[in-house]
């Protein structure tokens, strides 16, 4: 069963990939869905399993690399961690391969589209079951290509281009993080299979290394490095720039890699490796403050953006900042509840927009929408329900998971845990306003469309709102239904078993009633808040933007981290390229090479050819200038 799930998507990439010109269109987006929805269902079976039957394994496929100390294989291993991430990636993997039939319908390239998308499903799950740290880079690095292929997939326009390099050259500065923490897991312990690392971690408290000059505690040192390939791939702030410009790629794109799967690989991560940050209050107290300071700053961001997939991904951003911080307070079967919880109302959001974006004739700007509620009506509910799930209404999905979030943050009782669930409650505000800003004035309000008649709209087709259907009712049931043995006192323990190690067990005091009703009082009373500022009394609205430009511009530029890194990083490598092309390699490697020596070569060729003239006696008179030349060597020989 678990061989199955693995390889049934890599083989309808290859089928599709490879044959999908001779089998056809259609063939190849049933061949891919079918398999990716086979491995779905096996995904739930194996999830049974491990909840109520307590089952887990680990099968070899091969061996890979044998060489002195260093045993790597190619594995499959299933535990309570790896099954909610098959259930989650396969789920929300084969929804997407099925919408993409109606969404995609129009494009040219549908079978190398379909390819991509499971190979991408393939690279996901070699990640998340694997039995060592050499596998997960593999399919790290694996998610990483195929991003760079989907996020450039309308490789003729150039924006997409631009935004497929920089994802990937964003992701290669976390990735020499990650790949210099598994060097040295290697180093410190010879092994980098995970069973043998976490044992051998006790043993290792003391040692220090000297990195970049600094004295560092060894396991303080992997744990950061590992983070940093975290950060990139999870898109945590200052390597964060990635995600929002990855919207240029196909909307099911967006809700596979960059809602629901890869983008979320980066907590795995950190939850795979508890059993070393347990140890590391240095690295979990970075985790924190990083997961809170990109919560709350993306939040925001999307409270002016007007791009409905840059909103949305925005939003992607703050809500894994609340997983990471989740992790940094040491919650780490919370983070993956949320994570689990938001998968569901994310990529609910994410297809939603495209089904919008795909009746507005691929307009994405909501300034240029409103008043089609009733042109779009299940869209807009469906919609609904997944902001509501985001948001944390209560007794949807959001409510359960992002309030442990912070219950469980305050309840670490140190200052860190104070400030992050004062950040969350926050931040759990500002998503709510811009979210309920994202669907007034996409649905509701004046009509603002000037090229499309508000009679033409129309909704998506069946195969589209599918997948939207099922998706809502994860968003509203997941929390309710899985609340108990994720992060329940008792059940969660026996559930996570070994998969996640706690050092100490999670504060079980209950949190203050104040704290309890904080959020969901402000998610509730942001609703008419919304309502009025942005449908009801605009002018409030302009008058507040008018009064505090400079702010506006700030959040709507983004903080400026774009022009930031473009004026450090990028005109910098520029000008030291252009330095080295003109001046060194044009200059004097050039000048004084092959140029300098063709020249030379071509000006006594030049001179040579005077000679040729046609008359006797000036050849006779090179001849006896030579001869003299010659004579004259031999005699002083």
């Amino acid at each position: 069963m678990e061989y199955t799930i693995i390889f049934l998507p890599l083989a309808g990439a290859i089928i599709s990939g490879f044959f999908g010109k001779y089998i056809g269109e259609r063939n190849s987006e049933v061949v891919t869905s079918l398999f990716v929805s086979v491995s779905a269902i096996l995904s739930i079976v194996i999830f049974y399993n491990v909840t109520v039957l307590d089952y887990s394994n680990n099968l070899v496929i091969s061996s890979w690399i044998s060489s002195g100390s260093l045993n790597v294989n190619w594995s499959i291993s299933i535990d309570a961690l790896s099954a909610v991430m098959l259930v989650v990636v396969t789920m929300i993997s084969a929804l997407v391969h099925i919408y993409s039939i109606g969404y995609m319908s129009h494009d040219p390239h549908k079978p190398r589209f379909m390819s991509y998308l499971s190979l991408f499903t393939f690279a996901m799950l070699t990640l998340v079951t694997s039995d060592n740290f050499l596998q997960l880079f593999f399919g790290w690095e694996g998610v990483g290509l195929c991003s760079y292929f989907l996020i450039g997939f309308w490789f003729k326009k150039e924006s997409a281009n631009a935004a497929a390099i920089k994802a990937f050259v964003v992701n290669r500065v976390g990735d020499l993080g990650f790949a210099l923490g598994i060097f040295l897991v290697f180093y410190l312990f010879g092994t980098l299979n995970y069973n043998e690392v976490f044992q051998l971690i006790p043993e290792t408290l003391e040692k220090e290394l000297i990195f970049l000059g600094i004295h560092i505690n060894a396991i303080n040192l992997v744990c950061i490095l590992l983070f940093i390939g975290a950060m990139g791939k999870s898109a945590q702030i200052f390597l964060h720039t990635w995600l929002p410009d990855a919207m240029e790629g196909p909307t099911p794109v967006s809700a596979l890699i960059h809602a629901a799967t890869m983008v979320t690989a980066g907590v795995f991560l950190v939850v795979r490796c508890s059993p070393i940050y347990e140890y590391s209050e240095l690295a979990l107290n970075f985790i924190t403050i990083i997961g809170m300071s990109t919560a709350l700053i993306t939040a925001t961001i999307a409270l002016v953006q007007n791009d409905i997939k840059k909103i949305i991904a925005y939003s992607t951003c703050s809500q894994l900042g609340y997983m990471f911080f989740a992790t940094g307070v040491g919650a780490y079967n919370v983070a993956m509840f949320h994570l689990f919880t938001h998968a569901f109302f994310k990529a609910l959001l994410f297809l939603g927009s495209g089904s919008v974006i795909h009746s507005f004739k691929n307009e994405q700007d909501i300034r240029q929408m409103g008043g089609v509620w009733k042109k779009l009506p299940y869209t807009w509910i469906l919609m609904i329900i997944g902001t509501l799930a985001l948001t944390g209404f209560p007794f949807l999905s959001g409510f359960y998971s992002k309030d442990a979030i912070i219950e469980f943050a305050y309840l670490r009782g140190n200052t860190t845990g104070y400030y992050a669930a004062g950040i969350g409650i926050f931040t759990a505000f500002l998503t709510s306003i811009y979210s309920w800003r994202l669907i007034f004035k996409t649905f509701h309000g004046k009509y603002n469309n000037q090229k499309l008649k508000k009679d033409s709209m129309h909704e998506s087709p069946m195969v589209m709102i599918l997948p939207l259907v099922i998706l809502a009712i994860g968003a509203i049931s997941s929390g309710y239904l899985f609340k108990e043995l994720f992060i329940g006192h008792e059940s969660s323990y026996s559930f996570w078993k070994n998969s996640i190690k706690f050092l100490e067990p999670l504060n079980t005091n209950h949190p203050p009633t104040w704290l309890m009703l904080s959020t969901p009082i402000l998610v509730i009373s942001s609703i008419p808040i919304a309502y009025y500022l942005f449908i009801k009394n605009k002018t409030i609205l302009e008058e507040l933007i008018k009064n505090n430009k400079p702010l506006y511009k700030f959040l709507l530029n983004k903080w400026y981290f774009d022009e930031l890194y473009n004026l450090i990083f990028v005109k910098f490598s520029k000008n030291i390229g252009l330095f080295f092309w003109k001046k060194i390699d044009v200059g004097i490697i050039d000048r004084f090479g092959p140029d300098g020596i063709s020249g030379l070569i071509k000006n006594l060729s030049i001179r040579a050819v005077k000679f040729q003239s046609g008359l006797i006696y000036q050849y006779a008179f090179v001849m006896l200038l030579g001869f003299a030349i010659l004579l004259t060597l031999l005699i002083f020989k």
